[in-house]
């Protein structure tokens, strides 16, 4: 039996009032703050003074939009989030893989794989930072007892390599994430489907391509975009680790948001700064769905 409508009516306004306390904590606490930072970036409000004030339009975009280290930082980026992230599903594919052929010891790996994944970013980041210490670095203490260095190296002093550096750091904290997710989404292939191939002849690399590959893609998505987003927001490892020097080689754009509003004290350009980076990260995020998403392998 169908209820009334006057009564489906009333259910509907009843969930609207229990649901209205959380929509105005969400408000407070995520919109405000959003609505208040985009006035921010159309004004060239200090820090000294953060009430919005000197309405400058969209100059602050386009000086960014004009500026060298603008496009430098991205370049960095870009760099940062492709080598990354490339590194992580590679290693994490290859991980959850292994853990899903289930050899000797692989619910031990896949307990440790949670060990990296906790460590907080910025302790991530200090442990790093002390494995690369050219006085007293494990690094350094490592490739000299290996005979590999005949003397202690500086590794965070060329902008190149410290780049790279802070990517072996990152890639170690996150392939776990991608990892655990892959392989909870292998979990639930089907073992028929495999067998099935099996019986037809199907090699491991075509069952690879042809099965757990297409089945993996709304996983890998996810991964994707999860971990697009965090890395090229990147900046707590950063700081911890080389505070984006040397020479500046290691400034991302959230780096460089954090330079304009609080080292240089420019709040309003640091402003427009942090949505340019939404906007990138926005793209990126829908880049990835248009090419990874099919609906049809949901079903």
């Amino acid at each position: 039996m169908r209820k009334p409508l006057s009564l489906i009516q009333q259910e509907e306004r009843d969930g609207f009032w229990l649901l209205l306390p959380a929509i105005a904590v969400i408000f407070v606490i995520t919109l405000l703050p959003v609505i208040f930072t985009f006035i921010l970036s159309f004004t060239d409000t200090p820090l000294s003074n953060p009430s919005p004030q000197n309405f400058v339009g969209i100059k602050n975009y386009l000086g960014f939009l004009l500026s060298k280290d603008f496009w430098n930082s991205i370049w960095r980026t870009f760099y940062f989030t492709s080598v990354s992230v490339g590194l992580e599903l590679i290693l994490g594919l290859g991980i959850a893989l292994l853990i899903n052929s289930k050899p000797i010891g692989w619910q031990f790996l896949r307990a440790s794989l949670i060990i990296p994944w906790a460590v907080p970013t910025i302790v991530n980041g200090a442990i790093w930072r002390w494995i690369y210490n050219a006085d007293y670095g494990a690094l350094n203490g490592l490739l000299y007892s290996l005979g590999w260095i005949d003397k202690y190296q500086a590794w965070l002093t060329k902008p190149f390599l410290a780049m790279n550096l802070v990517i072996v750091a990152d890639v170690w904290h996150s392939v776990p994430f991608i990892a655990l997710i892959l392989q909870a989404a292998l979990a639930t292939i089907p073992f028929e489907i495999e067998e099935a191939s099996m019986i037809d002849g199907a090699s491991t690399w075509q069952r690879f391509l042809k099965i757990r590959l297409p089945l993996l893609r709304p996983a890998i998505l996810v991964a994707l975009v999860v971990r697009t987003v965090e890395a090229f927001r990147v900046f707590d490892i950063i700081y911890v680790i080389t505070q984006g020097g040397p020479a500046f080689g290691t400034v991302t754009i959230s780096y460089l948001t954090y330079l304009e509003s609080f080292t240089y004290g420019r709040l309003g350009s640091g402003s427009s700064l942090s949505f340019l980076i939404s906007a990138i990260t926005l793209v990126l995020a829908l880049l990835y769905i248009r090419l990874l998403y099919r609906p049809e392998a949901l079903r």
